[in-house]
Order: C-alpha cells, then sequence, then structure tokens
C-alpha cells in the first residue's frame, strides 16, 4: 500500500512590527557577584568590549526602523544593562520590578522614576517580580514565569493590574533562571484572538508547563538543549526580523524554516552575567512617545 507524502507548506511572509525598546548602555558592567549560574567573579570581563557588543545590538535595532529609549546606567549597578528585568508594560501601565537578590534591588527606583517621567502609569509591585525576565505578552495573554525569581503572588498581581489572563509556566533548570532565557515570542503583535509562535526550550520546564505550552501553542518551534545552552531564546523579533545569538544555528535555521530573517548579534561578553538579546531588551507599550 503506498503511501502519500505531502509537499512541505511554504514558509508564510511575515511583516515587520515597528518596536519601542528601553536600553541601558553597560559603562559599569562587570561581574563581582554570583546570583545564577552563568556568574563567574573569578573570570574577567570586558567592559569595553561589553559596550561595544551592545552598540551593536542598539545600532542595528535603530537601522532597522526600532525606537530605542535610554535610561542611563548608574554606578554599582553592573546589571541595569538588563532592562527587561526593568518592568513589564502594556498599554502605557508599567510594572516595576521587585528583585529577589539584594544586588539588584538599587536598580527599582531609578526604572520607576524613568516610567513616571515618560508618561506610563505605575502600577505595584507588592511581591517579588524582574519584569519582562519572567513576563512576556503572548497575544491576548501573559506568560508567567516562576520556580528561581518571580513569585506565584506576583502573577495574581499581574492579572489583577492588567485584567488579562496569566499563564503560569514552572522552570526548572537553574540554568534558565527566567522565562524569557528559555522561551520567546516571535509575533510581537497578532489580531485578538489569534495565537502568536513562540519558541521555546522543552527541558526547561517541568511536564504540567510543557503540556501547557503544547496544548496553547501546537504550532511552536522546539528548540534544542545546544541552541538553549547558549542563550539562543534570549531573543528579540519584530514579527519578521528575529535577533539571536550567532551561536544558536540550529534555532537560525528553525526559524528561516518559518520565514523569519534571523538576524545575528554576538553579545558574549553580556552573557558573562547571564544575560543576552532580550536581556537586554524592554519591550514598551504605551507612555510618551
Amino acid at each position: 500500500m503506498s503511501q502519500t507524502v505531502s509537499a512541505p507548506a511554504e514558509a508564510p511572509d511575515r511583516t515587520q512590527r515597528i518596536r519601542r525598546y528601553l536600553m541601558c548602555r553597560p559603562e559599569f558592567f562587570t561581574v563581582s557577584y554570583s546570583i545564577n549560574p552563568w556568574m563567574e567573579p573569578a573570570h574577567p570581563t570586558d567592559t569595553a568590549r561589553a559596550v561595544a557588543q551592545w552598540q551593536t545590538l542598539y545600532d542595528t535595532y535603530v537601522a532597522l526602523g526600532h525606537k530605542v529609549e535610554l535610561i542611563d546606567p548608574q554606578p554599582g549597578l553592573p546589571d541595569m544593562v538588563y532592562t527587561a528585568n526593568g518592568g513589564f508594560m502594556v498599554d502605557g501601565v508599567a510594572y516595576p520590578p521587585k528583585f529577589r537578590h539584594a544586588e539588584r534591588q538599587g536598580e527599582e527606583p531609578w526604572f520607576t522614576e524613568w516610567f513616571r517621567a515618560n508618561g506610563f502609569e505605575v502600577a505595584g509591585p507588592e511581591f517579588t517580580n524582574e519584569g519582562e525576565g519572567d513576563f512576556l505578552l503572548a497575544g491576548d495573554v501573559i506568560l508567567a514565569g516562576r520556580g528561581f525569581r518571580s513569585t506565584d503572588d506576583s502573577h495574581g498581581e499581574l492579572a489583577r493590574i492588567f485584567g488579562r489572563e496569566v499563564v503560569s509556566l514552572t522552570l526548572v533548570d537553574p540554568r534558565f533562571y527566567h522565562l524569557d532565557t528559555a522561551l520567546s515570542v516571535l509575533d510581537p503583535e497578532v489580531a485578538p484572538g489569534q495565537t502568536p509562535t513562540i519558541a521555546y526550550l522543552p527541558g526547561a520546564f517541568d511536564d504540567a508547563s510543557r503540556l501547557i505550552l503544547e496544548e496553547r501553542f501546537p504550532d511552536a518551534i522546539r528548540v534544542s538543549d545546544a541552541d538553549g545552552a547558549v542563550f539562543g531564546l534570549n531573543s528579540a523579533s519584530d514579527g519578521k526580523n528575529v535577533f539571536i545569538s550567532p551561536r544558536a544555528t540550529g534555532f537560525e535555521a528553525q526559524l528561516r524554516e518559518r520565514g523569519y530573517t534571523p538576524v545575528l548579534i554576538d553579545l558574549s561578553e553580556l552573557l558573562l552575567g547571564g544575560g543576552g538579546i532580550k536581556c537586554c531588551t524592554l519591550e514598551l507599550r504605551g507612555g510618551a512617545k
């Protein structure tokens, strides 16, 4: 009995959506303490190299038409470059961070004041949360990470503030301590009720969370452990261009198969602090423009 093999579906045309981001120049970047498995204070870091790599990311965003705002770096706060942890916002409402580790708590007033000064309504926080490190907007819902940094209580607070469904996902691998290290939303804008494409690392989640992702995102890109381990999923996307680590070669091929355009940016120096492209990129939704 012969079997009919369907021809592979043609990759869809992807549409770029101009984004607005908040970034922070890593003028004071170093690794002087360890709050995640990537940080080794005994290993030297090169601040000038970190700045140069960050500048390439900034310049690439601007060259592609994106609007990039800047928050001033502050001495003694070397992780402030990872602006994704600095808050989460939808429709002009900003939810500032409340960091788990004392080493980062000094960043909180700087981000909060920046939001107020730039036309955002500030709401909360009462509970430990680390902004877009753990909260990702996926269509109509907010995907929320837990297990290492943001608490379950912050998920409830997020739902009350934004009036959206919050889907909790449990991270189990200490290397992927924030949701944005293990999952990427590839379509930042979709029609109401439409499901965006996501990519994720299955092994970073517990069984229950993997089941949730499989049911809600059946067409997701499942990324290999090798690509996850080089922070391939710590990426940003404008719906067409996906900014990823050049070392995530398998993920790069998967993106091309789906019609996305990978844009390769090396942030290897900043990875020494446990952060990559998405960590350095906070999406701004609303506020003064």
